[in-house]
Formats: structure tokens, sequence, C-alpha cells
């Protein structure tokens, strides 16, 4: 039922969101005249590494700078990436992801394997299904570029403040994850787009 609903549901998305997920496509490219697509290696279930697609909101090349995690005031974020981010349309990308099996709807958010490497005995769980779009990390740490803006160094900063809530908070929701569970926090996590303290009450509340 699961691998179902992921199917139709990003389906279905993919085909209402394409009219502005293609204006959008052609902001990106028409900037500099580079793919609007980023395509980043990440870890999957296994531990196996897949390319997951992202609409591109940063300057190109920019992992080239050798740093994973991204501050709000991260100069290498576009003009238009901001826009891309504050919509969260770069996840609407990765529905392709979840069409061909290499996401869910719903799960732990996918990680470079220079986190996943770091991943204590406890956390390696997370590896044991398919990583999602959306989870309950997500929706409380929809401020993590906020969270990162003034740090020196953030990827010390994320693996230090904010993976290892993350991985409690992607553990959790492997030992209850549902089908009715799933479509509310696909619902909160639209909410959140308007609403982002509604959506956080919603995760208090079913922890």
């Amino acid at each position: 039922m699961k691998r179902l609903a992921d199917i139709l549901i990003a389906f279905f998305l993919l085909l209402i969101s394409s009219p502005i997920l293609l204006l959008t496509s052609l902001l990106v490219f028409i900037q500099d005249w580079q793919s609007p697509f980023y395509i980043s290696p990440r870890v999957g279930k296994d531990g196996r590494l897949f390319s997951m697609v992202k609409l591109r909101s940063m300057i190109v090349n920019a992992d080239t700078s050798g740093v994973d995690s991204t501050s709000k005031n991260d100069s290498r974020i576009t003009p238009i990436g901001k826009f891309i981010r504050r919509y969260k349309l770069d996840e609407i990308t990765q529905m392709w992801n979840v069409l061909i099996g290499h996401m869910s709807l719903v799960g732990p958010r996918p990680n470079v394997k220079t986190e996943t490497d770091l991943y204590s005995e406890e956390e390696k769980e997370l590896l044991k299904v398919k990583p999602g779009i959306t989870d309950f990390s997500s929706i409380i740490f929809s401020d993590e570029g906020d969270i990162l803006a003034n740090e020196k160094d953030p990827d010390l900063a994320y693996n230090q403040l904010i993976r290892p809530w993350k991985s409690r908070l992607g553990i959790i929701y492997i030992n209850n994850n549902n089908l009715i569970l799933d479509l509310k926090l696909l619902f909160y996590t639209f909410v959140l787009i308007f609403d982002r303290q509604a959506s956080i009450n919603w995760v208090v509340q079913t922890l």
C-alpha cells in the first residue's frame, strides 16, 4: 500500500506542479545558462548511493566548496534559489526519485555519505528503510538554515546541533509508521509553507 500511495501521489503532485516547475526551471536556466537541476549523491536504503534530483537553488559547482550543510545566509544561494527554498520546490522535483523507487514520500531524509559515515549504531537503523521527502524532522527543522546562519563551520554545527535530533525523530517514525501517519505528515508538510507553528504543534502533540 505504501508503494502504491507513493506512486499515485508523486505522479499527481508532479502533474499539478508542472507549470510552476517549468517556469522556475526556465528562470534558473536563464540566470547563468546552466542546467536548472542539481543531481545530489545521497545514501539510500541499505547504504546504497542514488542520485537525488533537485531544482538548483545555488550557483554552479557550489558543492566544490566542500561544505554540505547550508545556512540561511549562504552566499552560494541564488536570488531565485531563495524562492525555490522558501516554497520547497527543490523537494517537489524529488518526486521523480519516488516514482523510480529510490525514495518514499515519507521517511527519514537522505544524507550525504560524509554524514552517514558518522552514524552511530543506533542511527544505522535509518538506512534500513527508504529515505523520504518529508518526516517529523522536516517540519521541526524547517528553519535549519536559520539555526546554521551564524555558524563558522556549518557542517560541524549540523552534526552537533541538528543531526542527533533528526536521527532520533527518524527512528521514532520508523518504529511507528503507518499509512494514516504518512498522510498526516504530508498534509502538515504542506501546511508548513503557510503556518509553521501549526505544523510544529501537530508534531509535538503526535510525539
